[in-house]
């Protein structure tokens, strides 16, 4: 006779080969973090030399390794990625001028094309309370860097709970955007979805555009970050017109399987790549795919329409049910953790938008309840550079309060306006061109300085 545990064993497997078969249900990458803080060098050639032959020693076996879990599993993991330590830090000694970072972009780019991974994270800025030389340039140096790679992402984070924020970098941020946003125009802009600007980035997150490799990570550690918004709608089917116990309780054990199926492929990675397991990402990561959305989920639970009053309140509970049941799950929950909710990458946010249900200041109120923030986000291509600092400052201002981590990913799209719409293929999907507020906050962000930590930083 079979054992408690086989029969639990049984019965697990069972329910994920319907979570996969039917819901949509996939590990969305396997992500090697990867430091390079041994990799400094006088000379950026030197440098450049080093980061590529570590990087493509260690992440050898990374996509082979993924795709034989997956064949041994039948789960679908969608991608393999690196992040390495940020770049400004690693390459501060041999990068002298914003050309010399382009280099190590450059070399990032063919690091990970040598290795096949989808995307590389990393090519970042850590610079909350001020910025060295080596931020300042690597800043400058995002747009064109991001224009001559493909798979490279860059990040950078411009405010903290403890720290405040550092509004000079807010303000050259959202000059870089619309560079960036300029110098691929012709592919509708598309560099900018490839940066996010942080408020409380977190070191582990393995999910793109923010992954990078935190300095207090080991050499090299494997993180997993699951997704499943059809899983959880699916599971809400059997809640309708319940309580708020079932409800929760029905996310939250939703939630407990998924990141299950995280653990054991986080666990096969790390025993068949011998690297360190780190953490497991439970967020709720959607697709253009017919869903897999975050919206139908929040429509699920009872919104007519995503942006419908009771949309903030739905998703704090979302969010907050999905941790529970990560953490019942595994003893190594980290990175983001929770909803996304992103536009372009969300068929239900889409239909919201289009709409008129859904606005950039609605998203706002949601950010302060969800994993991330603004992300995705398609604007006019004409928003002034500090009309976008204004939203990053924002956002920058929720995470720093509310202890907790916000993002921006905005997409000014030259040459379209509100109303258009832009199409990005693959996971990035599209998304219609939102309004953004007419009115601005030039003298706002044109001040120097920064925004002192709220008093409850202080209470260490």
């Amino acid at each position: 006779m079979a054992n408690y545990n086989e029969i639990v064993n049984l019965q697990e497997v069972s329910e994920t080969n319907a979570m996969i078969e039917h819901n949509n249900l996939d590990v969305r990458t396997i992500t090697m973090g990867i430091s390079l803080l041994d990799c400094g060098a006088e000379h950026v050639d030197a440098f450049c030399d080093h980061i590529y032959n570590k990087i493509t020693k260690k992440a050898e076996k990374l996509v082979e390794t993924g795709e034989e879990i997956s064949r041994e599993y039948g789960i679908p993991i969608v991608h393999k990625r690196i992040s390495v330590t940020p770049i400004a830090i690693a390459g501060a000694s041999a990068c002298h001028s914003s050309q010399d970072f382009v280099k190590v972009a450059e070399t990032l780019d063919r690091a990970a094309k040598t290795c096949g991974v989808n995307f590389l994270g990393g090519f970042s800025a850590i610079c909350q309370k001020g910025a060295t030389t080596a931020d300042e340039l690597l800043m400058r140096a995002i747009p064109e860097a991001l224009s001559k790679t493909e798979v490279v992402c860059s990040s950078v984070n411009v405010g903290s709970t403890k720290t405040g924020i550092n509004m000079d970098a807010v303000r050259l941020m959202g000059e870089m955007i619309v560079e960036a946003a300029e110098r691929t125009k012709e592919l509708d802009s598309i560099a900018c979805a490839k940066l996010v600007v942080f408020c409380n980035a977190p070191d582990d997150n393995p999910f793109m555009a923010g992954a990078f490799h935190g300095v207090s990570e080991p050499d090299c550690v494997i993180n997993v970050g699951v997704s499943g918004p059809g899983v959880v709608r699916n599971a809400l089917e059997q809640a309708k017109g319940k309580d708020f116990a079932t409800l929760a309780e029905t996310i939250k054990k939703t939630a407990f399987k998924i990141t299950r199926v995280g653990q054991l492929v986080a666990n096969e990675a790390s025993r068949k790549l011998h690297v360190p397991f780190g953490i497991i990402d439970l967020s709720l990561a959607p697709t253009p795919a017919v869903g897999d959305s975050v919206a139908d989920i929040l429509e699920m639970m009872g919104i007519e329409k995503t942006g419908a009053p009771g949309t903030t309140a739905a998703l704090a509970m979302l969010n907050d049910q999905v941790k529970k049941g990560g953490i019942m799950a595994s003893s190594s929950v980290g990175g983001l953790s929770g909803a996304f909710i992103p536009v372009s990458e969300d068929q239900g946010m889409i239909n919201a938008v289009e709409a008129g249900a859904l606005n950039i200041e609605k998203l706002e109120a949601m950010t302060c309840v969800c994993s991330v923030g603004l992300d995705m986000i398609a604007i006019p291509g004409d928003t002034p550079a500090s009309t976008i600092s204004g939203i990053i400052a924002d956002e920058a201002a929720l995470g720093m309060v509310n202890q907790k981590t916000t993002a921006v990913r905005v997409i000014p799209v030259i040459g379209k306006t509100t109303g258009d719409e832009v199409n990005f293929g693959g996971l990035l999907g599209h998304a219609p061109i939102m309004r953004v507020n007419q009115y601005g906050c030039e003298e706002f962000i044109k001040r120097s300085g920064r925004i002192p930590a709220p008093i409850h930083s202080f209470k260490n």
